[in-house]
């Protein structure tokens, strides 16, 4: 079990005085803080912050748009037209048509008429193989 404890009981011991702070010391201590303290930098920016916050908008906006002109004035031009243009024209046709996208008429009418591509090899079908294709062909009652 605990026992009793009263503070009055104990008597305190003695502080050692203390001594007093030196002559002046509390005048001089914001001073030798201020020493020790390094001064801030004076901005390289400093004058971007005179300016009015329109004006510093503006400029920035005509740095961000120079940059890009810049980027594409020293951009080399692409060579993707030189290189399409060696590719002869049979083989874009099977490319195009051995993938699984379907052609429309309306991307066959794109291409120039310099260029048209010839239908005479697509067209050896007889009649009978032309009319059972199309009765292959799924018939959407919604259009009739």
């Amino acid at each position: 079990m605990n026992t009793p404890f009263r503070l009055d009981e104990h008597r305190r011991r003695p502080h050692p005085p203390l001594t007093p702070p030196p002559d002046r010391y509390f005048e001089q201590l914001p001073t030798r803080l201020m020493q020790r303290v390094q001064p801030a930098s004076a901005p390289a920016w400093g004058w971007l912050s005179a300016l009015s916050a329109p004006l510093r908008t503006a400029l920035a906006s005509v740095v961000v748009l120079g940059g890009f002109a810049a980027s594409f004035f020293l951009s080399p031009a692409p060579a993707a037209t030189s290189s399409l243009a060696q590719v002869p024209q049979e083989e874009l046709v099977q490319y195009l048509l051995a993938t699984d996208q379907r052609l429309t008429l309306a991307d066959l009418a794109e291409l120039p008429a310099a260029v048209a591509v010839s239908n005479t090899a697509y067209l050896e079908a007889t009649p009978a193989e032309v009319q059972r294709e199309l009765d292959a062909l799924p018939i959407d009652e919604a259009y009739l």
